[in-house]
């Protein structure tokens, strides 16, 4: 088989592909929700901030808004 009769390989598939920016978009808010939890956990856990709606949502919400400016750059 020549060069010229190969099938794509896997990264040029890849690299050719643009995705729904939706599903980025799901997955960086999920993500960043559940490491907000985490984050907010364990510093209620040691006794720095409470373990509260309010301070889990502005986590997920600074984590969401830091990933989407770096990876939309």
């Amino acid at each position: 088989m020549t060069d010229a009769e190969e099938p794509e390989g896997f990264s040029e598939g890849v690299s050719s592909s643009q995705g729904d920016p939706r599903v980025l978009l799901v997955m960086n808010l999920v993500l960043s929700t559940l490491f907000a939890v985490s984050i907010i956990w364990g510093l209620s856990f040691i006794g720095i901030v409470e373990y509260t709606l309010i301070n889990v949502a502005t986590a997920a919400i600074l984590l969401f808004a830091a990933t989407y400016a770096v990876t939309m750059t």
